[in-house]
């Protein structure tokens, strides 16, 4: 008789098991614009009288607010480490003239130990490129030019600790395909605008030693980044123009401020100050004050590959110009300002109108429209806009480059030239007495008067590195793409939970509880089978 009740007790056992181990908890996904959710919305709003505003499916509302709410919650990340970073040698950057074309250029610290570079800075390009194990490169000594106090560098990967090799295999190479083996030295060639340039060699990967802003004072950052080791350059880089190098600051994975951004480092945008003395200064992770104008960067084949902005119509004085609209690449590795032949005409020509000024031209300037300077002081002249969407106004704070003489001011030329491309430049010498800031993460172009010393809400932000600081290394790549490194951007990776889900214990605790109860029935079993009715 008790074992007929033991197998009673032992099956209701197994199928009370069976039945709790079935349980699971679910959910249903519920998309944002669904008739669900449309109807709780309205629901809520009904005591309100106010419409809701419900796109239609499919429509080109309904992709807009998807991608505005996108955008909303890519702000929600976390904020970088860092306000501001710049050169390791301070954010100064200056231009030397025209024994260096007439760019602006900053002195960065590369490899361990660090080897100081004289690089130009170039928003056209991606790559940070470097005289290196020299096949064809420019002169470095001091001597050859007239503007430097001491030699230039040359690179050498095996001299520094932190360089390797970047393998034909890594993502980051584009000439990978071509090599015969995925381990070799990745090659590299960029071709520039100007005719002929070009810098060739392969890539590696070294640390490029940073000062900054943040939380707390004395910052230093080693930051991994790739570097082309150019090897042989030719054109306008053997004649004068970056001699010791170049920083590419364009939107590529492959530059300097996208390793960084995607490190969690700073915000993905970077600001160049151009001052009417030749000085400048240079920040990553600069978005900009509050009241700065913007327009936004337009697309090109459908992609974000460069900085392009519309430009709507051209001002000279108080004329705005018909067929004077067309796109713009906001360079600032071109010293000058070229425009599309149409535009071109209809600027210097309204110029030339307005100018109270006697027409001439000096041997040697590149510009068509010249002009005698009466006395030794600049004469007054016209002011040159350019009008962006929304009525969104860029006044060119000095259109002209001075002629000096022997006796002071002697002339001057309207620096703009005619370009055969459909798309214009705007180059260095618009951007001056601007803060000019390359918004990456929002697609925007900012700029604000500035005498490029104050740059945020009257706070005098740093301009030289810290002397003393402790180290604050940046993971390197092997790190960040690493499948258990605790080192990948906080801004592209998934957070792992911290807390168990809720679910998991109450089961837990149900079936301990089924477990102790059918104890409890066998003992009661055994001793009184009678009473609980076997």
């Amino acid at each position: 008789m008790s074992t007929q009740c033991l197998v009673r007790v032992l099956t209701m056992a197994f199928l009370l098991a069976e039945c709790v181990a079935a349980v699971t908890f679910s959910s249903r996904l519920i998309h944002r614009f669904s008739d669900e959710v449309k109807a709780l919305r309205v629901s809520k709003k009904a005591g309100g009288g106010g419409g809701v505003a419900w796109p239609e499916r499919r429509s080109l509302e309904y992709y807009r607010m998807l991608v505005s709410s996108d955008l909303e919650k890519q702000k929600m990340r976390i904020d970088p480490k860092y306000q501001l970073l710049f050169p390791s040698e301070g954010s100064q950057t200056m231009s030397l003239g025209n024994d260096f074309g007439w760019l602006h250029y900053a002195w960065i610290d590369i490899g361990t130990p660090s080897v100081s570079f004289l690089v130009a800075l170039d928003a056209g390009s991606d790559l940070l490129w470097v005289p290196c194990n020299c096949i064809q490169c420019a002169p470095l000594s001091a001597s050859y030019y007239s503007s430097l106090d001491r030699d230039l560098n040359e690179y050498n990967p095996s001299g520094s600790s932190t360089s390797k090799h970047l393998s034909c295999g890594h993502q980051l190479c584009q000439l990978g395909p071509n090599c015969q083996s995925p381990t070799q030295p990745c090659p590299y060639t960029v071709n520039y605008f100007s005719e002929d340039t070009s810098s060739s060699g392969f890539l590696v990967e070294d640390t490029l030693h940073l000062a900054g802003s943040g939380d707390t004072s004395n910052i230093s950052v080693q930051a991994p980044v790739i570097i082309g080791c150019g090897r042989k350059q030719s054109g306008g880089y053997l004649d004068g123009v970056a001699p010791d190098g170049l920083m590419g600051l364009g939107l590529g994975e492959i530059s300097v401020l996208s390793v960084l951004a995607k490190a969690g480092l700073v915000q993905n945008s970077f600001s160049l100050c151009f001052d009417d003395d030749d000085s400048g200064r240079l920040f990553f992770g600069d978005q900009g004050p509050a009241g700065q104008h913007s327009t936004p960067f337009l697309p090109s084949g459908g992609k974000y590959i460069t900085y392009i902005v519309g430009v709507k119509a051209c001002c000279v004085g108080s004329s705005c110009l018909d067929k004077t609209s067309f796109q713009a690449l906001v360079d600032s590795g071109a010293s000058f300002t070229f425009l599309p032949k149409e535009a071109y005409e209809g600027v210097v020509e309204e110029f030339d109108r307005q100018v109270n000024a006697t027409s001439t031209s000096f041997d040697g300037y590149p510009w068509k429209y010249c002009y005698n300077a009466s006395s030794q002081d600049m004469p007054k002249t016209p002011s040159v806009a350019l009008n962006f969407a929304v009525n969104n106004s860029f006044v060119v704070h000095d259109p002209v480059f001075i002629v000096n003489g022997n006796q002071g001011v002697v002339g001057f030329c309207l620096a703009i030239q005619p370009t055969d491309e459909d798309i214009a430049t705007i180059g260095q010498n618009f951007m001056t007495g601007y803060r000019m800031v390359f918004d990456r993460e929002n697609l925007k172009l900012g700029w604000s008067r500035s005498n490029c010393q104050d740059l945020s809400d009257g706070t005098r932000m740093p301009l030289t590195p810290p002397k003393t600081s402790p180290p604050n290394p940046l993971p390197t790549t092997e790190q960040q793409s690493a499948p258990k490194g605790n080192a990948t951007a906080p801004a592209v990776a998934g957070k792992t939970p911290t807390k168990p889900s809720a679910a998991s214990p109450r089961l837990l605790q149900c079936r301990l509880c089924l477990v102790l109860f059918l104890l409890l029935q066998l003992v009661l079993l055994f001793l009184h089978p009678v009473a609980l009715g076997f």
